[in-house]
């Protein structure tokens, strides 16, 4: 008898090669009784095939997995079926504007394209160092420079595969089983599951939206325990757009100097603060020996599909990081590495372009969506998102954005995955032109007004 499998939501046979050709490999995962697939989740249309599998992962009736496969779900991972319904509703040829996810709308900028090209021409596709290409590395650690106010060599720096893999392999690094990890939260929803898959426990610190989701030091302190090996900061945010202030930053260094903390910062949204400078707690007195910096050119130069990015750090720290790379990637490829140098030491005209419209685009939705008496609209301070508090409505976020899906073909993400602070607010990306962004928020008005019951 054939064993179905869930094929973005149809039931094909095992063996279909047609089916399995478009499939990444974990749908390839059979159903577990060897004679149906899983159903789709209830009230949300069916989930990837990815997502599915990582709720089934682990519970095989024949085959046994690491207890840590249990750790790598996390409770966010939900939340992107409305994104998942709004990609599909998009191919399927309706019109939607899809404000779930930070892509760039930008392309890749012509200099840097041509430079990948270049060196694939020259040949330059075989193995590269494991840390990466040394004059890459000097790029990276002039440009940390000049946006932390750090001096490092390129023996402070490590490429990797984006800031996803940065930040996991950190964590894998600086903490273990039984350790604890500082987090401000609202958080990025993979937080949870890159810690967890290090052993580590997460001590959330509330970042409240009364105080614009900034950080109060008396929260971060209260935080404390013996265990706790390091916290983690995010500036500028996401999901929240808050940008550190310089009191924040602050206090942040001395508890960490203090109870001899790591910091780990990501800071992929460091070129794009837009109401205020950012400030890196690298940059600071007596942070050099347990700051460790992770960033990338995802976000900042729309090179989201290039995967690469960067950590800085002390220098046995890197040295470990470089042992733990060798497993994982064993080096970043070199045509990719090429792009980078262009992107930092290049022409950054493009990059100021993409700024300038992602805080135009924040400062519009800003204002636009402020105009109901339905909503409160946070200011982003950076990056590409923006924070909208639709309790004001008397409509949970959750029915907020069915009815925002459903009514207008707009997705958002709902902001209690980020974390309970988040709870009641929607998370939208600044990832189109003005003109869609105005026919998003008059979209967005027209659902406050139809529901709301405040």
């Amino acid at each position: 008898m054939a064993v179905g499998v869930l094929v973005a939501g149809q039931a094909v046979e095992q063996g279909d090669p047609v089916a399995q050709a478009d499939l990444p490999g974990p749908a390839l995962h059979p159903a577990h009784d060897g004679t149906s697939f899983k159903p789709a989740a209830s009230g949300g249309g069916p989930l990837l095939p990815w997502l599915w599998w990582l709720e089934e992962i682990g519970t095989g009736k024949h085959m046994q997995f690491s207890s840590r496969v249990e750790r790598l779900g996390g409770k966010g991972a939900a939340a992107w079926n409305i994104h998942f319904r709004g990609v599909a509703a998009l191919r399927a040829g309706e019109e939607v504007i899809l404000l779930s996810v930070g892509d760039p709308d930008f392309d890749v900028a012509p200099n840097i394209a041509n430079a990948l090209k270049a060196s694939l021409d020259a040949g330059d596709t075989h193995y590269a160092d494991i840390a990466g290409n040394p004059e890459l590395r000097a790029s990276v650690a002039r440009y940390h420079e000049s946006l932390t106010g750090q001096k490092v060599g390129p023996e402070n720096v490590l490429i990797v595969a984006g800031a996803q893999s940065g930040m996991f392999a950190s964590a894998q690094v600086l903490l273990g089983p039984g350790d604890a990890v500082i987090v401000p939260s609202p958080r990025y929803v993979t937080y949870e599951a890159l810690f967890g898959a290090a052993g580590a426990e997460i001590i959330d610190v509330p970042l409240r939206p009364e105080n614009g989701f900034h950080l109060d030091p008396a929260d971060l302190a209260a935080a404390l325990r013996p265990n706790a090996r390091g916290i983690v900061l995010t500036t500028p945010n996401n999901p929240t757009g808050t940008v550190m202030r310089r009191d924040e930053v602050e206090a942040v260094a001395e508890i960490a100097r203090r109870h001899d903390l790591w910091v780990l910062t990501d800071e992929v949204y460091a070129r794009l603060a837009h109401e205020g400078p950012h400030i890196s707690p690298a940059g600071l007195p007596g942070m050099a020996e347990r700051a460790v910096t992770v960033c990338s050119l995802s976000k900042s130069h729309a090179m989201t599909g290039f995967r690469i990015g960067w950590v800085v750090g002390p220098v046995n720290f890197i040295e470990h990081l470089t042992r733990l790379v060798l497993c994982m990637v064993y080096g970043s490829p070199p045509f990719i590495q090429a792009a980078a140098i262009e992107a930092i030491e290049g022409d950054q005209s493009a990059q100021e372009t993409m700024a300038a419209a992602y805080k135009a685009r924040g400062r519009l939705v800003f204002e636009r969506l402020n105009q109901s008496p339905h909503l409160k609209c946070h200011r982003p301070e950076g990056g590409m998102f923006v924070m909208v508090d639709v309790r004001p409505s008397g409509v949970s976020a959750e029915e907020f954005s069915e009815h925002l899906f459903v009514e207008e073909k707009v997705t958002a993400l709902v902001g209690d995955a980020f974390g309970p602070e988040a709870a009641g607010h929607l998370r939208l990306s600044m990832t189109y032109d003005l003109p869609v962004l105005e026919e998003a928020c008059r979209r967005i008005l027209k659902v406050a007004e139809r529901h709301g019951r405040g």
